[in-house]
């Protein structure tokens, strides 16, 4: 089964394989401070599912600087993807977020700017500090979604209705930047049609789509729904399974940004088969190539 890898994406338009950069941008999420929920996401860890980026307590460039050491030995082109990963990043006062983001794009290093965020946090100033920006370097806009079933976001708190995140895709491509949407694979009470579901109507409107495997992380509420046997993670066999047929029904174009995604170890509740890393790259990818639908 072919598919539109991240690799293969970049060295077709660029030219040239990036690494990507994990930082932080000192900001929270509407769904931890009041606004719309006080606990977060059922699934999301207390560093904001940014477990792998640099602190907030630094600043960028000492963040870039770090998050460089970590990967430059594999890195020939000294070229990265900055990618603003923990919590909200556009959930913030505009001239501290502008002054970030233009402090991180303008520098020599930085190839293009990645910014994960939520539907609901993209007011018009921000699109038009977007689009600024995007006229500098390419940005991608990376939008929490999960799933497209509001009962599923009802359960995980999401905390906004799925027509939200079609908005914002609309209002994201209009300035012409790449949008990539993250979903979930394995959400409790979610069937495999379900999963597809997500998939095939997200397919529709993203440029690119990351696909993540459920992990259960110590510290939070799905910790607890885990404990008490209200749910089961996906074995290894499962996850490629229900992975391939997601990926079948996506069009050639949408870009595949990630097949599966790592827990921190040391917060790593289940599933413990995720562990294995290079195992589990290595069965998927043989799946996916040996996939028939």
């Amino acid at each position: 089964m072919k598919y539109t890898s991240l690799s293969s994406y970049l060295k077709s338009k660029y030219g040239e394989k990036y690494f990507k950069l994990a930082l932080s941008c000192a900001v929270t999420c509407p769904n931890r401070d009041g606004v719309c929920g006080d606990k977060g996401c059922i699934f999301c860890s207390l560093k904001g599912s940014g477990d792998f980026a640099q602190s907030a307590l630094l600043d960028i460039d000492t963040q870039i600087e770090r998050a460089k050491d970590l990967v430059k030995r594999k890195n020939e082109n000294d070229k990265y993807i900055a990618y603003f990963q923990a919590f909200t990043s556009t959930y913030g006062d505009i001239d501290y977020l502008r002054e970030s983001f233009y402090k991180t794009i303008k520098r020599d290093d930085i190839a293009i700017l990645s910014i994960a965020t939520r539907p609901d946090c993209l007011n018009d100033k921000i699109i038009e500090l977007i689009k600024e920006m995007n006229s500098i370097k390419p940005v991608w806009v990376e939008l929490g979604l999960q799933s497209v079933h509001e009962t599923t976001a009802q359960y995980i708190r999401r905390g906004y209705k799925t027509e939200v995140y079609f908005e914002a895709v609309r209002k994201l491509k209009e300035i012409g930047v790449h949008v990539i949407t993250h979903v979930i694979l394995g959400l409790p009470n979610e069937t495999k049609e379900m999963m597809i579901e997500t998939v095939r109507q997200t397919g529709k409107v993203t440029d690119g789509i990351k696909l993540q495997l459920l992990h259960v992380l110590k510290g939070t509420d799905l910790e607890k729904e885990y404990a008490d046997g209200k749910f089961e993670v996906l074995s290894l066999e499962e996850y490629s399974d229900i992975l391939c047929e997601c990926i079948s029904v996506l069009p050639e174009n949408v870009v595949v940004h990630r097949l599966t995604g790592d827990g921190e170890k040391n917060t790593l509740i289940a599933p413990l088969w995720t562990k294995d890393k290079k195992r589990v790259l290595n069965y998927i990818n043989h799946k996916i190539a040996t996939y028939e639908k």
